[in-house]
């Protein structure tokens, strides 16, 4: 009889959320300010509220993600490249979609302007995404447990 997949505590995904964003806005504020040449505080408050807005995604599709993977048979922190890439571009077709209205409202963007800027965020991010999750797993691996040997 094989054991249950454990995946991550309510807190793990806390944590992971929380670093997975600060580092985010970190990195983002100061480039977009310099690609669109407008002040660093209009487009760091722009990215603290879309940091928040996916910070609940994140958490959501996460969690979902997870549980997907365990209802295949696959342990969410042992995902091989494929699905690491699957995981990352999901996760940004998400974000796309609930983030391009407040970008087009809050910036005075055209649907085009917007989705072109999105174009260059989405593959960043994405990279990002890719290595930041690997990264997380390989620093804050969840313990499997073990079948008794006799």
């Amino acid at each position: 009889m094989s054991q249950p997949i454990v995946t991550r505590s309510s807190m793990d995904r806390i944590r992971h959320t929380v670093m997975f964003e600060v580092f985010l806005v970190m990195i983002l504020a100061p480039l977009m300010s310099v690609m669109l040449d407008r002040g660093v505080v209009e487009l760091g408050a722009l990215a603290i509220v879309l940091s928040l807005k996916a910070m609940l995604i994140n958490l959501l599709y996460n969690y979902g993600f997870d549980h997907w993977d365990v209802k295949q048979g696959r342990i969410p922190t042992q995902r091989k490249l494929v699905g690491r890439i699957i995981h990352a571009a999901g996760l940004e077709l998400v974000l796309t979609a609930t983030s391009l209205p407040l970008i087009i409202w809050w910036l005075g963007l055209t649907i085009w302007q917007a989705l072109l800027m999105d174009v260059v965020m989405i593959a960043a991010v994405m990279l990002y995404t890719l290595l930041f999750n690997w990264v997380y797993d390989r620093l804050f691996p969840v313990p499997q447990t073990q079948p008794a040997t006799c």
